[in-house]
């Protein structure tokens, strides 16, 4: 069985009123990924999430995309441990 890792993504573009912590949400959710993903206030996208190493890879690949209306011009990647805090992956309002 593959370790656990937790990755910090903070996305930079146009990826704010586009629907991209939904899009985040579902496609953790389907990874069977924890953590969360929320807007800052310089207008990124941060996303904490923890897993396996190939399923958090996948959703890298994912969100360096982002959803149709979104516009990703940056991704900074911060591998960090598992701390295993989450139990779920949801969108925070914070």
């Amino acid at each position: 069985m593959s370790k656990m890792k937790r990755v910090r993504i903070i996305v930079s573009g146009l990826v704010q009123g586009v629907f991209f912590r939904a899009h985040t949400e579902e496609w953790a959710t389907q990874l069977g990924l924890k953590g969360f993903v929320r807007n800052l206030p310089n207008g990124d996208v941060e996303i904490i999430a923890e897993g396996e190493e190939g399923k958090l890879k996948e959703l890298l690949e994912r969100v360096k995309v982002g959803p149709p209306a979104a516009v990703v011009k940056d991704v900074k990647i911060e591998w960090q441990k598992a701390k295993n805090e989450f139990k779920d992956f949801r969108i925070r309002y914070f």
